[in-house]
């Protein structure tokens, strides 16, 4: 069973050495274990539904909980010290087309507004209850998750949007065939939230964003139904699939999905090379895109986040080996580490090995081996279990991400931590952070952003710490010329920066395509852009 206040399944823990905590205590402070707010609690004061019944809609409080909120750090602030005050009146779950179209019609009659609900692991806020005076209904899509059609001459695979990450592939492998897609949210995210939020999957080098793979598919609206046929290519005006992509719920709920998939790789293996400091180890990633080898990742952990990772998931004795393993070849406490992935036919995996690896090694690079790669594909979708466990430790944790040329890249990266390891100096408290390169691009990289610092005695305190750090961070990001969003979208929380990045006609522009498909504004309000820029 999921849990209800934190990531993933109640079943799995992410345990912290007594090593590790006393490394948290020692550079972020000692810490006091985090609330914990009991679910029949929070149950019990869940005001009553202003939505009339309906065969569809379920207005159970415990339910309407379950969808309250997603896994942004306020979410969880809300949720763990229970200073959650807002709710969905119901939540629906259609099993086919025909019911997403009279949920659609019963929310047109009633007043009532529409959240689409993957799976419910944004971390932007986009499955929030807006503070309204109409009903809210949560659309939850899990009922639908069926494959239509694999048409293997075309490797076009046609899906319902709720499957999930796992599902998807399953019966993808079935047929010898994959996605390729793998955001750190795979077990539970959606493919209709993946394409409704631009999602990157962590092999996007090889297989492609969530863009690359969209080929088309069906979006129904308070409007009307629109149909994306998965056209080879076309040049019939602009490309509506493009609308569709990043429109955060606000123009409909997608329903079915065209993907292009691929044959299952015959050989996919994961590497570990240790660099000697951060600046060396983006010049030989950013040689190796160059170089067009068919790699299908490359991410780049800087100092502290390659230092960090080792003290909380190795054991002491392995972290003590590498370490003089690394001093006899010259790295040091600057060490870096890229975990490098390439997925190719079995006789093209060998020959890219070599051509990447005599790359790093210009560059200072030393390989350790596929001990280390495998270790983390066999982990990296367990990472985000850690939160739970810094949680009830009396820490923090929260990510952000952005995009950059190479040329900024490095500047961009230092003055984001610089504003997050600063930005509670004033309240005498200390912030963990670092960082790590986790998307390639020939022209520019991602770089994503982890940061840690002690819960306060308040919700309230906890949100403005919050709060503090994002806006210091975020400003940060847009001075140095990166996006505000590289793969997780725009939500609430990246609102005050969007019309920066797409200045004031785009965010008109988006306004006028909400109003065509969603002309009384029941669509997921005060997502992605304000009621104010819809209307």
């Amino acid at each position: 069973m999921r849990r209800w206040n934190g990531w993933g399944s109640a079943e799995i823990d992410h345990p912290v050495s007594a090593s590790a905590q006393a490394y948290l205590a020692e550079l972020i402070g000692p810490a006091q274990p985090g609330p914990s707010t009991r679910f029949e609690d929070i149950v019990r004061r869940i005001p009553a539904s202003r939505l009339p019944g309906h065969p569809l809609v379920d207005r159970d409080p415990a339910v309407r909980l379950w969808h309250a909120r997603g896994q942004s750090l306020p979410d969880w602030i809300a949720l763990r010290f229970g200073a959650i005050d807002r709710f969905p009146d119901g939540v629906a779950r259609p099993s086919t087309e025909e019911d997403v179209e009279k949920i659609i019609g019963f929310a047109g009659e009633t007043g009532t507004r529409l959240i689409p609900y993957g799976g419910g692991t944004s971390v932007v806020g986009h499955i929030n209850p807006p503070p309204s005076e109409h009903p809210v209904l949560t659309v939850n899509m899990e009922r639908m998750r069926r494959m239509f059609r694999l048409d293997k001459d075309s490797r076009v695979a046609t899906f319902e949007a709720g499957v999930t990450g796992p599902h998807l592939e399953a019966q993808l492998r079935a047929h010898g065939y994959t996605l390729g897609h793998f955001p750190q949210s795979f077990e539970y995210s959606t493919l209709g939230g993946w394409i409704a939020t631009r999602s990157s999957g962590q092999q996007s080098l090889y297989y492609g964003r969530i863009e690359d793979l969209f080929a088309g598919g069906r979006m129904i609206s308070p409007a009307g139904l629109l149909e994306m046929p998965p056209f080879p290519a076309s040049a019939a005006g602009p490309d509506l699939r493009q609308a569709v992509l990043g429109s955060e719920g606000r123009l409909g709920i997608i329903t079915r999905a065209f993907v292009r998939v691929s044959p299952l790789p015959q050989l996919e293996t994961f590497h570990g090379i240790f660099f000697p400091e951060w600046g060396r180890g983006i010049a030989a990633v950013r040689e190796i895109v160059r170089a067009r080898l068919r790699v299908s990742m490359l991410r780049l952990s800087d100092a502290m986040e390659t230092n960090t990772s080792l003290i909380l998931v190795a054991n002491e004795r392995l972290i003590r080996l590498l370490n003089g393993l690394l001093r006899v070849r010259g790295i040091k406490d600057e060490k870096c580490v890229l975990f490098m992935g390439i997925t190719r036919e079995a006789g093209m995996t060998k020959r890219t090995r070599h051509t990447a690896l005599d790359i790093a090694r210009d560059h200072g690079g030393v390989y350790v081996g596929r001990r280390m790669g495998n270790e983390w594909r066999k982990s990296r979708f367990k990472t985000p279990y850690l939160r739970n466990t810094l949680w009830d430790l009396g820490y923090a944790v929260d990510t952000l991400e952005t995009a950059l040329t190479w040329k900024k890249l490095e500047p961009a990266s230092e003055a984001i931590l610089n504003a997050l390891r600063e930005g509670l100096r004033d309240r005498g408290e200390r912030v963990l952070a670092f960082a790590h390169v986790s998307h390639v691009y020939a022209t520019g990289a991602s770089i994503y952003v982890t940061y840690l610092f002690r819960l306060a005695g308040s919700a309230e305190e906890t949100l403005d710490r919050w709060k503090k750090l994002k806006e210091a961070a975020s400003r940060a990001i847009v001075s140095h010329g990166g996006t505000i969003s590289h793969q997780h979208g725009i939500g609430l929380d990246h609102q005050p920066w969007l019309e920066g990045e797409k200045g004031w006609l785009g965010v008109q522009a988006l306004g006028g395509l909400a109003r065509s498909f969603d002309p009384a504004g029941i669509m997921n309000p005060g997502k992605l852009i304000t009621g104010a820029k819809q209307g």
